[in-house]
Formats: C-alpha cells, structure tokens, sequence
C-alpha cells in the first residue's frame, strides 16, 4: 500500500504561483509514476499532469501546458507539482496519484490517492 499526503494548497491571486507537494509512505514511489488531478465543485476529477517514475516522461492537460510544471525527488519519496500563472479556473481540489502504470493518463491507470488539497485562485 502507498499512502499519499498533499500539501501546499492555499488562496492566491490570479497571476501568482503555489507549489503543491505529495509525501508518499508505505512503499517507495521510485516505481510509480505519479500523477495529479483536480476537481472543480460540481465537475469531474480531470487529469492534469503525469510524470514516469525516472522523471523522463512528463505529460499535461492543455490548459495548463507551459504553466505548471510536475517533478519527483524518489530520494524523498515526494512529487511536487509547480503552479504559475494561476488563473480563476485553476480553482479545484488537487489529488495526487500513484500509478504501477509506464504513462498514465486516465484516472482508471491509478492504483491509490491522496486526500486532497483546496487550491482557490480569486480574480
């Protein structure tokens, strides 16, 4: 079992940055790719970025493409997920996400989940 714990949610501006960080124990994550996801009250969980668990391969959604930027430290057990420019519909409950999977990209590809963290960005 991984048991996930994300950190660095918060209330920004739009224009300002938040760095998320996910702790995972239980096991290394070094065989895991990782992933985040958000969701936005009265949507669905949507994928936002992935990366592979040597960090060669990263993939983002669209909207946040050349914004956010995801990477791990398997040394520390912990993946990170940057967060520039953030804009009113960035405002969502980030999860993050732990894969057996090479490239995961859909929700179903995820093993296990963190609790979750508010990122509020107000205009």
């Amino acid at each position: 079992q991984v048991q996930l714990v994300e950190f660095g949610g918060g209330l920004v501006q739009a224009g300002g940055s938040l760095r998320l960080s996910c702790a995972a124990s239980g096991r290394t994550i070094s065989s895991y790719a990782m992933g985040w996801f958000r969701q936005a009250l009265g949507k669905e969980r949507e994928f936002v970025a992935a990366i592979s668990w040597g960090g060669v391969w990263t993939y983002y959604v669209d909207s946040v493409k050349g914004r956010f930027t995801i990477s791990r430290d398997n040394a520390k057990n912990t993946v990170y997920l940057q967060m520039n420019s953030l804009k009113p519909e960035d405002t969502a409950v980030y999860y993050c996400s732990a894969s057996l999977a090479a490239t995961p990209m859909t929700h179903e590809e995820y093993n296990y989940w963190g609790q979750g963290t508010q990122v509020t960005v107000s205009s």
